[in-house]
């Protein structure tokens, strides 16, 4: 028998969950789907983006851009202007790259965050 794997899910470090959970809401215009003080999912058409609280079970992480999570759009533009909305720094900003513009941007809590929309 052959291994299949497949992506299904990713979770990112949070140091403050009230934090990422308001701001993941207001980014994605949708509330969460299990919300807990350690480890809360939003699912994402199917794909569960997780947020983990490392601090509450004592697990020590390296903080920085080392998992990448990078979000398809349909509208650049309008990502723009949510992002404006928010006060969230661009800290790459909207490049093309190959058949795709790309931006990254720092969430609330530190995190690099990719974004890509095709080019039409």
């Amino acid at each position: 028998m052959k291994l299949e794997m497949k992506l299904n899910s990713l979770y990112i470090c949070v140091k403050d969950m009230k934090r990422a959970i308001d701001f993941y809401e207001e980014l994605f215009e949708k509330k969460v789907s299990i919300e807990d003080e350690v480890f809360s999912i939003f699912n994402l058409d199917g794909f569960r983006f997780c947020l983990f609280d490392n601090s509450k079970v004592d697990e020590k992480v390296t903080w920085g851009d080392n998992c990448l999570p990078s979000f398809q759009v349909n509208d650049m533009d309008k990502l723009i202007e949510k992002l404006t909305e928010l006060k969230i720094k661009i800290v790459y900003p909207r490049a093309k790259i190959k058949d795709n513009w790309v931006l990254e941007f720092k969430d609330s809590e530190g995190n690099d965050i990719e974004v890509y929309s095709r080019i039409k």
